[in-house]
């Protein structure tokens, strides 16, 4: 990879979109992550108006380690940023739903992610602001995403870079060591990381896009996962798509 050149297309696609929406700036959600950290850096290259939006819920990692490494980020490259707690939020939601409905396991995890969509998007609009989304390829492929919740965005400068590819552009741009060296986790709840979550590595999705091969029972594995979240990466179903 060309990681100067890289870094200058990704920088004036962003300067275009700025120009062409009229946004005022960008939001985005800094989890503490690779990927946000990324976004962040890029997005702030191009716009002074970059806002990083910290949202702990509930889970320990994010009040310490991910709050840590998210602010060493912004701290570095000179991004503002802002503190949300929404521990209280989710709290009045499971109160609201749990006494009409059951709440799964998966869906109360699923809560936090689009509670944190839900507050991008109530700053962004408020202040005029385009919201930045911060998957990658590999969990964009799994389906390894909330649906309306960090799945949600206005554009993503991102989605088509493998983790590996994520990783160069971080040392090349020289993002914190910590952000590079930590085991990838959505902090979704105590203990939790994406490779364990998943059952495969970054490294065995990314060799499963790019060749279709990989060891057995672990190809099966990643195509399941990509056939079954189709639905995560599209919009959803119309009446006349369902008669075509």
């Amino acid at each position: 990879m060309d990681c100067k050149k890289e870094v200058e297309k990704r920088v004036a696609f962003i300067k275009d979109l700025l120009k062409k929406t009229g946004a005022k700036g960008i939001v985005f959600g800094n989890s503490g992550g690779k990927d946000c950290a990324l976004v962040g850096i890029l997005c702030k290259m191009a716009c002074e108006n970059t806002l990083s939006i910290m949202m702990p819920c509930q889970s320990k990692q994010n009040y310490g380690s991910d709050m840590e490494d998210a602010k060493k980020v912004c701290e570095k490259f000179n991004i503002d940023y802002k503190i949300i707690d929404l521990t209280e939020a989710k709290n009045q939601m499971v109160s609201a739903i749990s006494g009409k409905s059951d709440i799964s396991h998966s869906a109360d995890v699923n809560i936090a992610p689009r509670l944190r969509m839900t507050t991008l998007y109530t700053i962004g609009q408020s202040m005029g602001y385009l919201v930045a989304g911060t998957g990658n390829k590999c969990e964009i492929f799994m389906g390894y995403f909330t649906k309306w919740g960090d799945g949600g965005s206005d554009f993503n400068v991102v989605s088509d870079l493998y983790v590996s590819e994520v990783y160069e552009l971080l040392r090349y741009l020289e993002a914190p060591l910590n952000i590079i060296e930590k085991a990838p986790s959505a902090g979704l709840f105590e203990g939790q990381t994406d490779e364990k979550e998943m059952g495969v590595t970054y490294a065995q999705i990314e060799e499963y896009i790019k060749t279709g091969n990989g060891p057995d029972g672990i190809k099966e594995k990643i195509a399941r996962a990509n056939a079954i979240t189709a639905h995560k990466r599209r919009m959803p179903l119309t009446y006349a798509e369902g008669l075509e």
